[in-house]
């Protein structure tokens, strides 16, 4: 489960698109943003980045400086751990943030926020409650003993159940342990206001418990970053191995047996290099959230992919005919189902998909899979949302 978080760098041709807070921070340090065009056809700004590490990627989703990242190669086999890995740090950075709404949720909703409200109309606590991030660092600038007294308290519960619990290995409780730590050290600076404020009064108990039952859901939340790294995955290569086989009918006229041709590692080789000279990509995005504003869906993540060629326009004129009658539509249990015999990796992409819907189920995480297919291109644009 930590995988992601352990190379310090990851390298990925990554197009980062900004929100307007992370766009206005770049401009403010005097960062040049760069214009690019995406893969469906929509101009955007942002940074492109080669380079990068996990937790500089994360550290922007939590500030909210991002509301897209896009990569697109001719090959994604070789760089598979890497994928998996952004995938991971991308899931995780919406739990976390997510875990920290819900805190605040549960907080101004305990008895000692509700009672300090009715006693303080003047200053209430509640969701449109807004202080800036230098006031709040001031205020909790001269409370870090208090800080660590509370978070162990909250912790040690839940520590402890992990630790005498028969059903999970020594990995796991390892696994467990470390994942209550990221999920408290990133909880936001408002939340420790509130629990700092508290501490001492009678309903701090009630706010703890509040913390532990939502720290044990995002727990087992959790579990589903690895099945989506997986299931993106199985959708990438099995992207790249149709682009694959249809360059190898072209360059390989008259043979057979593509399959066994196509697994040749140096004829695979010769292949990719043509699809990187033709600039034959699959293209693969993760859009975060529906915006600070987004009630309701900030704690969201469509992930699609899909094959196109260089023509944008063309792309763009199918895009707008999505509703026509030359657009089929489809879950992606029907679209592996209707692979043809012999494809590559279908029965591996409904393995995958069931253990992701089941996955997603079991920790009321929402989830739904489209497929649209436009005829004239032979685009196919496959679609996974999440809603955290």
């Amino acid at each position: 489960m930590g995988s992601a978080e352990k190379k310090f760098i990851i390298e990925l041709p990554l197009k980062v698109v900004l929100t307007e807070n992370g766009a206005s921070n770049f401009i403010g340090h005097n960062k040049k943003l760069l214009r690019f065009r995406l893969a469906d056809n929509v101009d955007e700004y942002g940074i492109s980045l080669n380079k990068f590490s996990p937790q500089s990627i994360q550290s922007m989703i939590l500030l909210d400086y991002i509301s897209k990242i896009e990569i697109s190669m001719s090959e994604f086999v070789s760089l598979r751990q890497e994928v998996m890995d952004l995938s991971k740090v991308i899931v995780y950075s919406l739990l976390y943030k997510q875990f920290d709404r819900d805190v605040y949720s549960a907080l101004i909703k305990c008895e000692c926020v509700r009672k300090h409200n009715r006693a303080n109309p003047s200053h209430l606590i509640d969701e449109r409650t807004q202080m800036s991030e230098r006031q709040l660092r001031s205020i909790l600038s001269n409370k870090e003993g208090i800080i660590q007294t509370t978070r162990k308290s909250i912790l040690e519960p839940i520590w402890n159940a992990i630790m005498s619990n028969k059903d999970y290995s020594d990995e796991e409780k390892n696994i467990y342990l470390l994942m209550t730590e990221k999920f408290m050290n990133r909880l936001g600076l408002m939340n420790w206001y509130i629990i700092t404020m508290f501490y001492k009064s009678d309903g701090a108990n009630e706010m703890f418990i509040q913390i532990r039952n939502l720290l044990t859901s995002y727990m087992e939340k959790s579990k589903v970053a690895e099945y989506i790294s997986v299931m993106v995955m199985e959708l990438a290569l099995n992207n790249e191995n149709t682009n694959i086989r249809k360059e190898a009918r072209t360059m390989y006229q008259g043979v057979d047996d593509i399959d066994a041709l196509i697994f040749d590692p140096e004829i695979r080789a010769k292949i990719v290099k043509e699809l990187q000279r033709k600039h034959e990509l699959v293209f693969l995005s993760w859009k975060l959230g529906g915006g600070s504003t987004s009630i309701g869906k900030q704690g969201r993540l469509s992930i699609t992919l899909y094959n196109k060629d260089d023509e944008f326009q063309e792309v763009k004129e199918n895009i707008d005919n999505a509703k026509s009658s030359n657009t089929n539509k489809k879950t992606l249990i029907d679209f592996y189902r209707e692979l043809p015999d012999g494809q590559e990796g279908t029965d591996l992409g409904l393995y995958y998909l069931s253990y992701l819907d089941d996955a997603c189920k079991k920790v009321n995480v929402k989830f739904e899979s489209l497929v649209n297919q436009f005829a004239a291109s032979e685009l196919t644009v496959i679609t996974l949302n999440f809603n955290f």
